[in-house]
């Protein structure tokens, strides 16, 4: 099922080309963005960009580095992965930094789709920064002020805090939100439990994304459904965008 969402009006002009494409853990996102940059390659130029903070596909180029290739993955993903759980403490300035580096490589990616939408390049995007809730798990900034008594940890927040408005003003052309429900995301990723599924799909059914054109995909319909709506999706904006 695709359904749009009505966007609230808001004078900031959306990124020309930009799709993000957004859910939670077992909405096949990966597989989604991958299957379209091979779909509209053969009409048009295009680009696909991760813009979550670590994805597999950066922990596999980390492995292959020499010696420590493997340990250096694996304590980044750890880092990463607690780095995401709003309700623990920061455990110390190491891991601030670590989480603040995480939100400036974001940022660099962000700035880089930036330029290929000016150069009038279509780019889908895996996952897309916001600012309206807290917590990398959801894509927005994973440092808070109210979580440390460290004055440099604070610091490192209310800067990684005016980064993430600034990535959220540049919005996406379209927001792609792929819908699920727990009991079949919790089928697709058994790893992940049951409570943090549901909390992460309470999460990502508030976000807006400042306000964006949002059009949701249900899932749990056959793959080649799924990809088809996507695509008419897109083309919707790509033919709006050629008036």
């Amino acid at each position: 099922m695709l359904e749009e969402t009505n966007p609230i009006a808001t004078p900031l002009t959306p990124l020309k080309g930009v799709i993000a494409v957004v859910g939670c853990d077992g909405t096949g996102k990966s597989t989604l963005t991958a299957d379209l940059l091979v779909k509209l390659k053969a009409k048009t130029r295009v680009e696909r960009y991760y813009l979550g903070v670590f994805s597999g596909e950066s922990g596999d180029k980390i492995k292959q580095l020499p010696l420590v290739g493997h340990w250096l993955e694996d304590y980044l993903a750890k880092r990463a992965q607690r780095a995401q759980d709003m309700r623990l403490n920061l455990p110390g300035l190491g891991t601030a930094l670590l989480m603040y580096i995480l939100s400036l490589r974001r940022l660099l990616r962000l700035r880089r789709i930036i330029r290929l939408s000016q150069e009038g390049v279509l780019v889908i995007t895996d996952r897309y920064p916001q600012a309206q809730i807290p917590g990398f798990h959801c894509d927005g900034p994973g440092l808070s002020s109210a979580r440390t008594s460290n004055w440099l940890v604070r610091k490192l927040a209310e800067q990684e805090q005016r980064l993430y408005e600034w990535m959220a003003e540049r919005r996406p052309a379209l927001v792609i939100r792929l819908t699920i429900d727990a009991d079949t995301a919790h089928r697709r990723k058994p790893d992940h439990s049951l409570a943090e599924l549901n909390y992460k799909l309470s999460i990502m059914s508030q976000l807006h994304f400042n306000h964006a054109r949002v059009v949701e995909i249900d899932t749990r319909a056959p793959y080649p459904e799924v990809l088809n709506n996507a695509l008419i999706a897109i083309g919707s904006v790509v033919d709006a965008s050629d008036e």
